[in-house]
C-alpha cells in the first residue's frame, strides 16, 4: 500500500502525513477530521514483538506504545522528511491481552471471555520524522460488556460477518458492536483506536490542519 494517494479533504493543500497503518477506522477518522494523509502500511512481526514484551513484563500501554513507534519508524525510512503516524491498540482483560480474532470461532471465544466483564482499551499514537520521535500520546477507555448467551453470540457473528476479525475483541463500537455493552467510560476516538483530539492539536502546530 506504499504510495497510496492522499485522502481528499478540505486541507489537501497542506502537508500530508503518512499513516503507517491499514486500519480502516483510523483512516476514516483522519479523513472525517479533514486531515490530508497517505497510507503506507508497516510490516512488522507483531507476535514476535508482543512475545518479547511479555517476557519483559511490559504493561499494556507499553506494548501499544512500542508497537506504534515501531510501525512509524519502519515506514519513516521510506518517507524522509515526512511526519509519519504510527498507532496501536491493546485490549486488556485483567492480565490477559487480546489480539484480533483469527476467525469466527476465535471471535466467539473472545466474546464469551469478555461477556459480563469490564475490559480496557489502550490506544497510543506516535509521530516520527527521520527516525526521531516527535510526539506521542496514550489514552485508555474502559468498556463493560453485558452477559451474552451462546445463541446471541452466534446471531451477532452472523450479522457482523467478517468485520469481527478486523477489530480486537470482535466488535466495532460504531456499529453493531454497540449492542454488546452496558457502559463505556472514556473517549470515543480512543475506543476506535486513535487518540484523535490530542493528535489534531499536534498537527495544528505543524501546519497539517489549520490553527
Amino acid at each position: 500500500m506504499a504510495g497510496q494517494p492522499a485522502e481528499s479533504g478540505p486541507n489537501t493543500d497542506r502537508p500530508a502525513i503518512v499513516l503507517a497503518s491499514a486500519s480502516r477506522a483510523r483512516a476514516t477518522m483522519l479523513k472525517a477530521a479533514g486531515v490530508a494523509f497517505t497510507i503506507d502500511e508497516a510490516s512488522i512481526d507483531e507476535d514476535e514483538v508482543k512475545a518479547a514484551l511479555a517476557a519483559e513484563r511490559a504493561t499494556p500501554p507499553q506494548v501499544a506504545e512500542t508497537l506504534a513507534e515501531l510501525k512509524a519508524l519502519r515506514v519513516a525510512r521510506r518517507h524522509p522528511g515526512s511526519l509519519v503516524l504510527g498507532a496501536d491498540q491493546v485490549l486488556a482483560l485483567d492480565d490477559a491481552l487480546f489480539d484480533k480474532p483469527k476467525d469466527r470461532a476465535d471471535a466467539a471465544r473472545q466474546l464469551a471471555a469478555l461477556a459480563g466483564k469490564s475490559h480496557r482499551l489502550h490506544s497510543v499514537a506516535v509521530v516520527v520524522r527521520d527516525g526521531a520521535r516527535l510526539w506521542h500520546h496514550g489514552d485508555m477507555a474502559e468498556l463493560t460488556m453485558r452477559p451474552l448467551t451462546a445463541e446471541f453470540i452466534d446471531l451477532y457473528l452472523d450479522r457482523a460477518g467478517d468485520a469481527v476479525t478486523r477489530s480486537v475483541g470482535a466488535y466495532q463500537l460504531e456499529g453493531l458492536g454497540a449492542q454488546l455493552f452496558t457502559r463505556v467510560r472514556g473517549d470515543f476516538f480512543t475506543v476506535l483506536g486513535l487518540p484523535l483530539l490530542p493528535l489534531l492539536g499536534f498537527l495544528r502546530g505543524h501546519g497539517v490542519v489549520p490553527a
